[in-house]
């Protein structure tokens, strides 16, 4: 009787009496949907677009996390600054940083959207959470997108005015302090 009620005991044991912990939640992906930007400050002042600007090219995605994204939607109410970046690139790695700096500041009133290609997932999220990188991230494996906008290799910067004009790009990326001054320059005006 002893030997016939052992193996239920163990049985009851590993099925009931055991419990596992529950396992630790996937982190959410950096460059997806919480980094989508805020409501338009009331205060948003912008110089006028010059007419002659063609417009940029309009494109959908999905973000870091699946998010549908369509950049139309955002330009449509703001300036936006696309960077177009690979995990692997050195240039892109050693002016991430302040560029993201440079995101933060501009914050509701400049939108920043990295667009990673010619990537992998995974390599594409420990680039993100190492440059510190908390703006939206659209996925173009198929570098479509970089495509459209003419971008044969990492880093490119692409301004984009409020209403879809294509402002100007720059093939080889562009350092924060630089940025800066164009966006001060061609996209906002002064504001107290």
């Amino acid at each position: 009787m002893r030997r016939a009620l052992l193996p239920l005991l163990l049985a009851a044991a590993l099925l009931g009496g055991c419990s596992t912990p529950d396992p630790e939640p996937a982190p959410t992906p950096a460059g997806g949907a919480t980094a989508l930007p805020g409501p338009v400050p009331a205060d948003l002042a912008l110089r006028p677009v010059p007419g002659t600007a063609p417009a940029a090219p309009a494109f959908t995605g999905a973000l870091t996390d699946g998010t549908p994204f369509a950049a139309a939607e955002l330009w449509a109410q703001r300036p936006v600054v696309l960077t177009f970046f690979s995990s692997w690139c050195t240039t892109c790695a050693s002016n991430q940083a302040a560029l993201s700096d440079l995101a933060r500041s501009y914050r509701d009133r400049v939108v920043f959207v990295g667009v990673a290609g010619a990537d992998q997932a995974d390599e594409v999220q420990d680039y993100l959470r190492a440059h510190r990188v908390e703006y939206p991230i659209v996925v173009d494996d198929q570098q479509t997108i970089w495509r459209s906008y003419a971008v044969r290799e990492p880093p490119a910067v692409v301004l984009v005015a409020k209403g879809g004009a294509l402002l100007r790009g720059w093939p080889g990326g562009l350092d924060a302090p630089t940025l800066d001054r164009r966006l001060r320059e061609l996209v906002l005006a002064d504001q107290p």
